[in-house]
């Protein structure tokens, strides 16, 4: 080999070693303190879109998991509000059956009526208070009878989606049916029966009974005090006289022979409670969809993120060999170069 000064090759090739140990460590260093074995594009370009791409599931399927987890505390929410509605309304029921029965005078009826009065004030109450973050539960109406019910709701004719997947498409989402949301006041429960008949007689006709002539209501709507006087007057066997205009107190007579009497009520209150009851199943069935929802999104967010940690994680193990080893080829490397600087001094001796 031809000894020369200006070009010293055996150093070329020490510092190429050298730096090649150097960036072999630094890698392994970033890997072993990132807990990434792929950091940059550069380390596997398409490791890195991918990774990119399941990260970014990820975090969807989280805010998914929260959907699912949110439509259910809304759908128990609604649940357990149906299941007061339903409480009062038993009671109603209980109280037009013991109505109906003739051994009790007017004082007894007029105590029934009372209570039945103000349960029916508190069926609409809950109804119209019943909500879940802003999304009013049980007053959707295309045609509300009172206006102090006409209110943004928060939901559309199409009821509510839930997002419980990754994608725009009818399999992410879950939708609950309009109707289990509809209007459970006084009004919302009872105005569709006006027309039907149970047991021969309308609603029409047994509201009209629990009125005497002399009683001109200042508002028929069912969501009104002179609804409730009304409504509960049917349920007891009673019909509303009047109303002080001072204090507004109703006064009560008996009904006549010829009315039909309170046990009438009966069917049209348990028509009510069947509509409740029938919205309870109804929510039961989509809570049952949105668990196996949450159950599915949690069983993807594993898979994904045991995929990803195949892909993207440091086998610290064997990241740390690599480590070892390229520590040991920069030493060698340092040392060697340290010689191979000092080989053109050689050409001294030759001078």
């Amino acid at each position: 080999m031809t000894l020369t000064i200006n070009t010293n090759v055996p150093s070329m090739i020490a510092q190429r070693s050298l730096n090649n140990a150097t960036k072999s460590l630094n890698t392994s260093l970033e890997r072993l303190t990132t807990g990434f074995k792929i950091n940059h594009a550069a380390d596997n370009a398409a490791g890195y879109s991918i990774s990119d791409r399941w990260v970014t599931q990820l975090g969807s399927l989280d805010i998914a998991a929260d959907n699912a987890s949110m439509g259910n505390d809304l759908l128990s929410t609604a649940e357990q509000n149906y299941s007061l509605l339903t409480a009062h309304l038993q009671r109603i029921r209980d109280l037009a059956v013991q109505a109906g029965n003739g051994t009790y005078g007017s004082t007894s009826l007029k105590a029934m009526q009372s209570e039945i009065y103000a349960r029916l004030e508190e069926v609409s109450r809950i109804s119209g208070n019943a909500e879940y973050n802003g999304v009013k539960l049980m007053l959707y109406s295309t045609q509300t009878e009172d206006a102090e019910w006409d209110k943004t709701l928060g939901i559309s004719s199409d009821g509510i989606n839930l997002q419980v997947g990754l994608y725009a498409e009818d399999d992410s989402v879950i939708n609950l049916d309009i109707n289990l949301f509809k209007n459970a006041t006084v009004s919302g429960l009872f105005k569709g029966m006006e027309s039907k008949s149970i047991q021969g007689v309308t609603l029409t006709q047994m509201l009209t009974d629990a009125k005497a002539t002399s009683f001109t209501p200042t508002s028929t709507k069912y969501n009104s005090d002179d609804g409730y006087a009304i409504f509960s007057a049917a349920c007891s066997g009673l019909k509303v006289l009047s109303k002080d205009a001072n204090t507004g107190e109703y006064s009560f007579i008996l009904q006549d022979k010829t009315d039909r009497g309170a046990n009438k009520m009966i069917g049209f209150i348990d028509e009510a409670i069947t509509d409740l009851s029938t919205r309870v199943t109804k929510i039961g069935a989509a809570q049952n969809r949105v668990d196996s929802a949450s159950e599915a999104l949690d069983v993807q967010s594993q898979n994904i993120s045991s995929s990803l940690s195949t892909l993207r994680d440091t086998d610290v193990a064997n990241e740390s060999s690599k480590y070892i080893q390229s520590q040991i080829l920069q030493q060698a490397s340092a040392t060697l170069l340290a010689t191979a600087n000092q080989s053109p001094s050689i050409a001294l001796n030759l001078i």
